[in-house]
């Protein structure tokens, strides 16, 4: 067994021995260094101190015009604190000078009479705010909402007011403000307190720390002046507007309610007009068709040239013509033909039959587009008949050989132009008949007019422009509002 040697043992007991050592004096570094850093960490939240006035602190309040700092009874990081307080400016005074003087520790918002007039986030500095224009006699309420960003908050103010005699009042801040709890409504405008609300704290004055002796600037911003109050923010012009918007409401109630009606009596007057032509041709027109067809056998009967054989066949003529008319009366009547397209294509068709039987050709310029627009019966009825007048005196007195029918659409108004190359006449010198007058009179109550262009020997031009849609079932609405029934209306002429 190989013993260590002397020298041997005498270096490795130093070791031994210097290992523990190190371990204690490295511990003993920690634990020192825990402290050092516990005792450097202030204190998140802080105690609000008491205020401790001294004789130099209270003289400068005074030169500034302020009070203490003020706060409620405990400090937290993002706190915010609602500081509220009523004073009164007597009727019989006239304020000639207000100033408020106002800091908060961090952010605030300052409020009078609800209204916001400013808000500040450096509490090192004053801000001078002139609110003599917004100071009348009675009641106002100073509230101010301030933010502490961490450590200690407060609000430091003075509200200086001189009168016209020359009396002065101060406001400042102390511990008759009160603390208006989180969730508070309408705490801007009220001008009294809530029994609940607590009283606020004075936790320091200028000096004190961890606030300043002095402020390193005060700012003055403009004078405050009353909010503009424009006629249409005004309580007579809103309850002028609620008015006007009920009277409207009522008056389109109304007209809804009409417009319902009459167009449900319109559906009935359209299925009652479909039923009626339904039976004229069922009944009346095969009768008349039967009445031509047995009058024509009946001539057989008879010899040439017999008394009774040529009364048969004016009888048999007289039921033709008769045929006609009601083929018109039942275009009239059918409601599916109140169209400008089907009043086209009607009135084309009727002026080649009629001039078919005569020496007069027929040549037609239509617009090649007409529209499918609504027709109103009356008017499209007048039209007809005037034009039908029209082809008639060409049969009959023109002489002429050919005849032009145009007809077009211009806006909501139709115009049908007939032009012969007959023998015309004088416009000026009035005849036996009343055709034109009659012809004229006719469209002119339908808001037409007809224009009569001639000279002797160089043909003849009517030309009738008619509305789409009859001018008194068109009038204003205004007009139509407070009709007790619109069938009623005397002027409004009977539908054939």
């Amino acid at each position: 067994m190989n013993l260590p040697s002397p020298v041997q043992c005498k270096t490795r007991a130093p070791q031994r021995c210097f290992v523990p050592r190190v371990h204690f004096c490295i511990l003993l570094a920690l634990i020192l260094a825990v402290t050092v850093n516990s005792l450097a960490q202030p204190n998140r939240n802080p105690v609000p101190a008491k205020a401790q006035p001294t004789a130099e602190s209270e003289k400068i309040s005074a030169e500034l015009g302020i009070g203490h700092w003020i706060w409620t009874t405990n400090f937290t990081d993002k706190q915010v604190c609602r500081l509220w307080r009523v004073f009164t400016i007597p009727a019989a005074n006239v304020v000639r000078k207000a100033n408020l003087v106002l800091t908060a520790d961090n952010l605030y918002r300052l409020y009078l009479n609800g209204r916001e007039i400013g808000q500040g986030g450096n509490w090192r500095s004053l801000t001078d705010y002139d609110v003599t224009w917004l100071l009348g006699p009675g009641p106002h309420v100073l509230a101010v909402e301030a933010l502490n960003d961490g450590l200690e908050g407060g609000v430091i103010l003075g509200l200086k007011i001189e009168y016209a005699d020359g009396s002065k009042t101060k406001l400042i801040s102390d511990k008759s403000w009160y603390v208006v709890p989180d969730g508070t409504r309408r705490w801007l405008n009220r001008t009294y307190p809530d029994p609940r609300w607590m009283h606020a704290e004075e936790v320091g004055v200028v000096g004190q720390a961890p606030w300043w002796l002095r402020p390193i600037s005060t700012v003055s911003p403009p004078p405050l002046r009353p909010e503009m109050l424009y006629f249409w923010q005004t309580g007579w012009f809103l309850v002028t507007v609620l008015m006007v918007m009920a009277v409207a409401l009522a008056l389109s109630l109304r007209l809804a309610a009409k417009l319902t009606v009459q167009t449900r009596a319109q559906k009935l007057l359209e299925r009652e007009r479909a039923l009626i032509a339904r039976d004229i041709h069922d009944d009346l027109g095969a009768g008349l068709t039967q009445l031509v067809l047995q009058g024509e056998v009946a001539q057989t009967e008879f010899p040439e040239g017999s008394a009774a054989r040529e009364r048969l066949n004016q009888l048999s003529e007289k039921a033709r013509v008769v045929s006609h008319s009601l083929e018109e009366v039942l275009w009239a009547v059918n409601s599916k033909r109140d169209t400008l397209r089907d009043f086209t294509s009607y009135l084309c068709k009727y002026a080649q039959s009629f001039l078919s039987n005569t020496v007069i050709r027929c040549r037609l310029d239509v617009q090649s587009d007409m529209p499918a627009s609504a027709f109103d019966l009356p008017v499209r009825r007048s039209l007809f008949l005037a034009v039908k007048e029209a082809l008639n005196n060409a049969a009959k007195h023109s002489g002429a050989s050919e005849l032009f029918l145009r007809i077009y659409r211009e806006g909501d108004r139709v115009i049908v132009v007939v032009e012969d190359n007959g023998q015309g006449f004088d416009a000026t010198v009035q005849t036996d008949g009343n055709g034109l007058g009659n012809m004229q009179q006719r469209l002119a109550e339908m808001g037409g007019a007809c224009g009569v262009f001639t000279e002797p020997g160089a043909g003849c031009r009517l030309e009738f422009n008619m509305p789409l849609a009859h001018p008194i079932r068109h009038e204003p609405w205004w007009k139509r509002i407070f009709q007790r029934d619109s069938a009623s209306d005397k002027n409004f002429p009977p539908e054939p």
